[in-house]
């Protein structure tokens, strides 16, 4: 008996997240019409602000931050008068630089077995999934402070990649998505606050780290893990 396997492309996979994430905010809007005691409201919002990403390489090390961006759509599920589940779909771009040693990608290609430096910048982009929870204080006035915490779902969907050893560009911009793992995962810690405009608008402001803990890519047992640090803006309506 032949075992057929299923293969989702990046395509067909974000049309599935999307549709997932629809049924899951209209059962819970039903939901929510259907207990009114519980209900504390849904929040959907817009967002678009930079990241700061950085490279930790086991065999090397990293070479400073660099900006990348990070925009699409908020969500907040608010199951008491203080504390939310946050969630959301976004596409964030984690930028970073590092030197490493014979990363197999370029020294296979070499004439030469010796160890040696390749300095390189990874271009990743990814849809993000969220998972975290909020906790708010009261209002003072029209403003409340609010901490975050939990997991970010991150898929691959472009992987490009510059590379210059001794000076000397070797890569320029190259696609390296065959060499990337698709999932990463990440521990979100962040803090912010949220001003009313009016009784269904708010601005929210604030800051988030994003610890990456999976390996990004795919190089024998190379493990090289990336981080940012996001300036976050929206609004929820």
């Amino acid at each position: 008996m032949k075992l057929q396997y299923l293969y989702l492309t990046p395509t067909t996979m974000i049309k599935k997240i999307l549709l997932s994430l629809f049924f899951f905010i209209s059962a819970s809007h039903l939901f929510a019409q259907n207990t009114p005691i519980m209900d504390y409201g849904f929040r959907l919002g817009l967002t678009a602000h930079p990241t700061f990403g950085w490279i930790k390489a086991e065999n090397g090390k990293g070479n400073g931050t660099s900006l990348g961006f990070s925009y699409g759509l908020l969500a907040d599920f608010n199951f008491a008068e203080n504390y939310s589940l946050a969630t959301g779909i976004t596409v964030t771009t984690i930028n970073g630089k590092s030197t490493e040693i014979n990363p197999r990608l370029y020294a296979q290609n070499a004439n030469t077995t010796a160890a040696t430096a390749y300095d390189l910048k990874y271009k990743l982009q990814y849809l993000e999934l969220p998972l975290t929870v909020k906790l708010k204080t009261n209002k003072i006035g029209d403003l409340r402070w609010y901490g975050q915490f939990g997991l970010s779902n991150d898929f691959n969907i472009g992987a490009r990649q510059d590379a210059e050893s001794g000076g000397k560009g070797i890569v320029t911009n190259q696609n390296i998505k065959s060499s990337t793992r698709f999932y990463r995962a990440g521990l979100i810690l962040g803090g912010g606050g949220e001003f009313d405009l009016d009784t269904h608008t708010s601005i929210t402001a604030g800051l988030t780290y994003n610890n990456g803990f999976t390996n990004i890519v795919k190089d024998g047992d190379r493990s090289v893990k990336n981080h940012y640090i996001a300036l976050n803006f929206g609004i929820f309506f």
